[in-house]
């Protein structure tokens, strides 16, 4: 299983298929093959050196809640509260 991770695309290399991208202070040289050539600023989710898919500002804050809530799980500090609101039964 591969986990894939919001990254933001920060600078393209030349006129090729690669850009480098930054996440929470970690760059890295990402092929974007598979998604075109993007805007500075567009955020990928990358997998593996790969740029898999685009994705808004909705799937970005959904993808953070849960790598939030997996960091706090594996530290031991999980409560189901403060994690995925919104698929909370009310």
């Amino acid at each position: 299983m591969c986990l894939s991770v919001p990254m933001q695309v920060v600078e393209w290399e030349g006129e090729g298929d690669f850009a480098w991208v930054e996440r929470a202070g970690r760059r890295e040289r990402l092929n974007m093959m598979l998604v075109g050539p993007q805007p500075v600023g567009s955020w990928v989710l990358a997998s593996l050196g790969l740029a898999r898919e685009l994705i808004d500002g909705e799937a970005l804050a959904r993808t953070e809640e849960a790598l939030d809530a997996l960091a706090a799980s594996l530290a031991g500090d999980y409560d189901a509260s403060l994690y995925f609101t919104d698929l909370s039964a009310e």
